[in-house]
């Protein structure tokens, strides 16, 4: 799948520290998907962002929109209110 990132993604991930493979390999692999209402989907995935302290779990959301072979990131950030977002049961 071809990945585009948007000017505006991509100032938001340098500007939020977000390593953009990390982004690519979410987008490929996610935890979870939701969709929304606005026809986009949300990837996340939960990790810890320092392994090597392994002492905060952090959720990665990757908003964007889909179509046929091409994912448009239009924004990722990084939580700690993984209970906020993160869906139960969710696929």
């Amino acid at each position: 799948m071809e990945i585009i990132f948007t000017e505006h993604s991509r100032f938001e991930i340098q500007r939020r520290q977000i390593n953009e493979n990390d982004i690519k390999e979410l987008i490929k692999q996610p935890q979870q998907t939701i969709s929304t209402k606005k026809g986009r989907l949300i990837y996340q995935k939960k990790y810890f962002d320092n392994p090597m302290k392994m002492k905060k779990e952090i959720l990665l959301r990757v908003i964007g929109k889909k179509e046929k072979e091409r994912f448009t990131v239009i924004t990722a950030y990084k939580t700690s209110k993984i209970k906020k977002y993160w869906i139960k049961g969710g696929n």
